[in-house]
């Protein structure tokens, strides 16, 4: 699957989250995330524009690999491959997949802590394969991310996407765009 995004700076999530329910969404319950990312050993992947990290929701870990971002940036949009994966139960915490990733040579960067509400809508509406996130990210602030998720094969939709996702964040009154990673802003604040 191709993840496709725009995050946001808010000023007052509690107004974007009650746009959300006008809307028809419906918020999950707050989670706990610290998302630990790895520097490869042989690649930078500053360069290659890929990421890798282990997650931890709510103390259950999974991995996550990002690929290369495709060029999308031009119409604000951030787009790339995702492939994940849940370490439970063998490894709930993550630390021997994290342990595994060290022994071979990468090294952890950074850890970024946040707190997250995800918000879906019913599907039935036409705003169904929405996922909309608030985020408060320690350090680096609070943000709304609208994300789209499209099959490989259908890039040629990255600009009917990211139309979606503007209209949706016109109506939730989203208008600063941020298309630096919570890892970068996190180590720009550092």
């Amino acid at each position: 699957m191709l993840e496709v995004e725009t995050k946001f700076r808010i000023d007052d999530p509690e107004v974007v989250k009650q746009r959300l329910v006008r809307l028809g969404a419906s918020g999950g319950p707050t989670e706990s995330h610290a998302d630990t990312y790895l520097r490869h050993p042989c690649r930078d992947f500053v360069q290659t524009k890929e990421a890798l990290r282990v997650r931890r929701v709510n103390g259950i870990a999974s991995v996550t690999y990002k690929g290369p971002k495709l060029d999308v940036a031009a119409i604000g949009l951030k787009a790339r491959k995702e492939i994940e994966w849940c370490l439970a139960p063998g490894d709930a915490d993550g630390m021997q997949m994290q342990t595994l990733f060290e022994s071979l040579g990468f090294e952890s960067v950074a850890t970024v802590q946040k707190q997250r509400q995800t918000f879906r809508f019913e599907e039935q509406s036409p705003r169904s394969s929405f996922t909309v996130t608030v985020d408060r990210v320690d350090q680096v602030g609070t943000y709304a991310e609208i994300e789209l998720l499209i099959d490989d094969g259908d890039s040629d939709r990255l600009a009917e996407a990211g139309e979606h996702i503007q209209q949706l964040a016109g109506e939730l009154g989203l208008v600063h765009a941020e298309m630096r990673s919570y890892l970068s802003l996190l180590l720009q604040n550092s």
